[in-house]
């Protein structure tokens, strides 16, 4: 009887043994792998996930000599003061605005770049179009924004030179709040533009060419080249970028924003990131910032599962 009560519990044994056996070959055999991928998880843990734990200030009175913990609970008080804020629908307009035109003017741009340059046939030509196009990624913001001051200045800025050479008068671009939004857009792809195209490049590389040789024995001409061929190769490549873009559209960068903003321009440039900057770094008010800053990563978190789900729905393409 002893016997057979034993016989199952070795088989059970040696059932749950076996996935573990497996585990281990497989992490024997992935050991390179995982080494390399050591510094980047410990990247993220320690500078991306360990200081997530600070938005439980958002939830506190948080009192700088009393520290995170021992602070007083508040719920939902700062969300609440937030909502009831009367600059939350223009931070949130602004914010919106902004990054949707950055997703309808700036997302497309590289790919146009990527399309034009794969029917050239100049290499020199391609590489010295590549290299000017993406260096201008390396060039920090705040030069970016003083080099947009320099071009845009009232006296002396080669934009209003330009203006006055043909009879018009000056405008103080960065004084007025209806230029800041097409002003702050053509900035963020003149600086990205090229960097963004390299993906799709890689992406082209990709592509079978004997799909082009048949589109040509098939009488297809360039445009439609690229409408049946090109297009359709890169076109997961698109989607996956679109729907990272997407869930960014409430994150706009803070440093560009900040640098080119002035008190004039509020009624278009403030933002939600410039608005946290302000009410923590300034006024001290860290757990109303806290708050503030998570709200905007929950709404970007419903985007981009939003879209991801409609990705999924209408092209099989998805990030999960």
């Amino acid at each position: 009887m002893a016997i057979q009560q034993a016989v199952p519990k070795l088989h059970a044994a040696a059932a749950a043994e076996l996935p573990r056996s497996r585990l281990r070959r497989r992490l024997s055999r992935s050991r390179l792998l995982i080494l390399m991928f050591l510094p980047c998880l410990l990247y993220y843990a320690l500078f991306k996930y360990y200081p997530m734990a600070g938005i439980v200030i958002s939830f506190k009175d948080y009192n700088l000599y009393k520290g995170i913990w021992e602070s007083d609970w508040v719920g939902f008080k700062y969300y609440t003061m937030f909502f009831h804020n009367p600059d939350f629908w223009l931070l949130f307009r602004n914010t919106f605005l902004l990054g949707l035109y950055k997703l309808v003017f700036g997302f497309p741009a590289p790919i146009l770049l990527a399309l034009l340059l794969n029917e050239v046939k100049n290499t020199l030509f391609k590489r010295f179009v590549q290299t000017a196009t993406y260096l201008p990624h390396f060039i920090s913001n705040v030069i970016v924004a003083s080099m947009v001051m320099m071009f845009l200045s009232p006296t002396g800025g080669i934009i209003n030179q330009l203006l006055q050479s043909l009879g018009m008068e000056s405008i103080n671009f960065l004084t007025l709040p209806e230029w800041f939004r097409p002003i702050y857009v053509l900035s963020e792809i003149w600086q990205h533009l090229g960097w963004e195209t390299i993906i799709y490049l890689a992406a082209l590389s990709s592509i079978d060419p004997s799909l082009y040789e048949a589109a040509e024995m098939d009488g297809a001409g360039r445009l439609r080249k690229i409408w049946s061929v090109t297009l359709p190769g890169i076109a997961s490549a698109i989607v996956i970028l679109l729907l990272l873009n997407v869930g960014k559209i409430l994150e706009i960068g803070f440093e560009k924003v900040y640098l080119l903003a002035n008190p004039t321009t509020y009624e278009t440039a403030d933002i939600f990131s410039t608005y946290v900057y302000r009410v923590g770094m300034t006024n001290g008010n860290f757990s109303y910032a806290s708050a503030i800053d998570m709200f905007t990563g929950i709404v970007s978190l419903v985007f981009i599962i939003s879209a991801n789900y409609i990705s999924r729905k209408v092209s099989n393409n998805s990030l999960w």
